[in-house]
């Protein structure tokens, strides 16, 4: 799904932002670390099951996630990538030790910046 610079791009970031929504629609963004491998992205944290995004995604299983910075700002440059994702729940070792991650499976994408 995801091209040889998008791939490049991801891996050279630490950190993204995730948007998730309650049930009822109540909308949160939050700064995250993440893994990617290639496929899936995963997502946790210290408290993780005390999280709004573990909440929200609990009842109500979509997530967007925006992975973004600036290459420069004389001349602005922003580059990034945004991935509309379904959402599941895995046991792994990851970034944050082990234990439960969101994991995040790309539906949809764009990318800006990253030619």
């Amino acid at each position: 799904m995801f091209t040889q610079d998008e791939v490049a791009y991801i891996r050279s970031q630490k950190l993204a932002r995730i948007g998730t929504a309650s049930e009822d629609g109540r909308p949160d963004v939050a700064a995250v670390g993440f893994d990617f491998d290639g496929e899936y992205f995963y997502v946790s944290g210290y408290a993780n099951q005390r999280t709004l995004k573990y909440r929200n995604t609990k009842a109500n299983p979509f997530a967007s996630l925006v992975i973004d910075d600036l290459a420069s700002v004389r001349p602005w440059r922003p580059r990034g990538i945004k991935i509309h994702a379904t959402v599941d729940f895995v046991h792994r070792n990851g970034y944050a030790g082990e234990k439960e991650y969101l994991r995040l499976k790309p539906q949809r994408k764009r990318s800006w910046g990253l030619e």
